[in-house]
């Protein structure tokens, strides 16, 4: 059999997993028993299937974010080395991989939708709105990443019977493929606000959304802030800027319709309930446990010096200063010669993320969106409006929930031995949000003020989020050693599509391979 990515990975792609994978192994072993299988069903094994790409796991972290997007945003530290910024193979064919397999998994539930009656298919309707949602959120990553995918042809196996040459999907654009997700979205928003649910669908509603447990509100939540997340995104291409403020104005100007994340209580999580079930952090331990070797635990120079000079309250539930450092929290200096970074480390001086907070903690949630996430977002909205005081209060409301967001995943943890510091209090928060580089008021570049929020908030928990906002932005000046004995001299702006893409796919990726370049910019990335 070809090993087409977009098509089929192994037999168990088209397989259903829940919570626990038994449930539902036995019931679609192959794609030639579609039939035997159901929409609910199959709506578990679409979600369970990107599970490893959304929450905390090894293969994930290590063989992708710890040598690419975790470096590009300086969250993480290493010394440098001939290569570094060419992203590695085996993690970017991983995550292409885990894309498409979550893709066919939607085209297998999409096809059994199709064939259902007008009846049937109005009472199932909401699996196949909610997973657009979630489809959309992890397709906004893959454009962000590699800028040109398959996608509307792709993964259409079983519609195509099984044909493989007939399977074979174009290249569709990253600008085409964001115009087309945010039109849907637009409609999907509009659906959800007339969908209701006697209480047997209900029911079995809830037992398949292990992300949101049933609750309409909470998708309604999330398709809209991915929507705003979306058209933020493209705020300054040509081709979706009026878009963008249009949409993004009747969205906050219609709470009612279009509801959005708007505290920590509503955000959107992948909560670890059960560390023995398949969703788990328990990942986090094999992650983060010795890897100060591979500088996993570290953080980059700029980031702990901009926390630890403005009394960042998040400073000690994300880091623990050295065992060494008399308490001073360092971080690595990507220009330093890498004698110097390997001495910081054999003098245990070097700052390292709190081991309570992450590699001991056994609840760490999946994190898809969240309310600090949303008010930066606005708070650049009203920016661009001129709408000054409203973009003052997203900015600091932000500020404020994200500060109680890292101390909330803190006290999941069972593990108490690093926490050195309760919840800060109103006073203190006040005090950060009115240092000197924290101010509103003292500062004339508000933009450079949001991208710094956003770079500590997302830190390694939304990687992808803080890069695409780092390139669009632009606003960080983080400085990297230029790597004079690669091709790649500086850290790229995208990945390089899978080289397999070309062995068997050949015809439609000639036909782009132009745009398979790291240093081409992105559609949205126009600064």
């Amino acid at each position: 059999m070809k090993r087409i990515s977009y098509i089929i990975t192994t037999v168990l792609v088209m397989g259903a997993f829940s919570c626990q994978k038994s449930d539902f192994t036995d019931a679609y072993p192959d794609p030639s028993k579609i039939s035997a299988t159901t929409v609910g069903k199959q709506y578990s094994g679409f979600l369970y299937a990107a599970n490893d790409y959304y929450t905390m796991r090894y293969s994930h972290y290590f063989t992708l974010l710890r040598t690419s997007v975790n470096h590009y945003n300086q969250v993480t530290g290493w010394a440098n080395e001939t290569g570094q910024y060419i992203p590695g193979g085996a993690g970017t064919e991983g995550l292409w991989n885990n894309y498409y397999k979550t893709l066919l998994q939607f085209r297998g539930m999409e096809q059994i939708y199709n064939g259902l009656t007008d009846a049937q298919k109005a009472e199932q309707k909401v699996y196949m709105l909610t997973a657009k949602v979630f489809l959309y959120d992890y397709t906004q990553r893959m454009v962000d990443v590699f800028g040109t995918i398959p996608f509307f042809d792709a993964g259409k196996i079983g519609q195509n019977g099984g044909d493989y040459n007939a399977s074979l999907a174009k290249y569709d654009s990253g600008e085409t493929i964001y115009k087309a997700m945010l039109d849907d979205l637009k409609s999907i928003a509009t659906d959800l606000n007339t969908v209701t649910l006697n209480p047997g669908q209900l029911a079995g509603f809830k037992s398949q959304d292990y992300i949101n447990a049933g609750d309409l509100t909470a998708w309604k939540r999330y398709c809209n802030s991915l929507r705003l997340r979306m058209l933020n995104r493209v705020s300054d291409a040509p081709n979706f800027s009026s878009r963008s403020a249009t949409e993004i104005a009747e969205i906050l100007g219609n709470a009612s319709t279009y509801p959005v994340v708007t505290s920590n209580a509503e955000n959107i999580l992948i909560d670890v309930k059960d560390v023995n079930s398949d969703i788990h952090s328990k990942d986090l331990a094999q992650t983060f446990g010795g890897a100060i070797t591979w500088y996993l635990q570290s953080t980059g120079k700029k980031m702990m010096d901009f926390m630890s000079n403005n009394n960042d309250p998040r400073l000690k539930t994300l880091f623990q200063a050295g065992n060494k450092a008399a308490g001073k929290y360092i971080g690595i200096n990507q220009t330093a010669p890498s004698s110097d970074i390997t001495a910081l480390v054999d003098g245990e001086l070097l700052a390292i993320y709190n081991r309570s907070t992450f590699e001991l903690n056994r609840y760490f949630p999946g994190v898809i969106t969240n309310a600090a996430e949303v008010d930066l977002i606005k708070a650049e909205y009203y920016l661009r409006s001129n709408n000054a005081a409203q973009a003052k209060a997203a900015y600091e409301k932000a500020i404020d929930e994200s500060i109680d967001f890292y101390y909330y995943v803190q006290s999941l943890s069972t593990d108490k031995t690093y926490i050195t510091a309760g919840a800060p209090t109103a006073a203190q928060k006040t005090v950060y949000i009115g240092s000197t580089d924290v101010s509103w008021d003292k500062n004339t570049d508000k933009l450079k003020l949001i991208a710094y929020q956003k770079w500590v908030h997302f830190n390694l928990v939304q990687p992808y989020e803080n890069w695409a906002d780092n390139r669009r932005l632009d606003k960080l000046g983080l400085v990297f050693e230029t790597d004079n004995a690669s091709n790649q001299k500086t850290p790229p702006v995208r990945f390089n599509i899978p080289a397999r893409e070309n062995t068997y796919n050949t015809q439609n990726y000639q036909a782009i391979k132009a745009e398979d370049d790291l240093n081409k910019k992105l559609f949205w990335d126009v600064k």
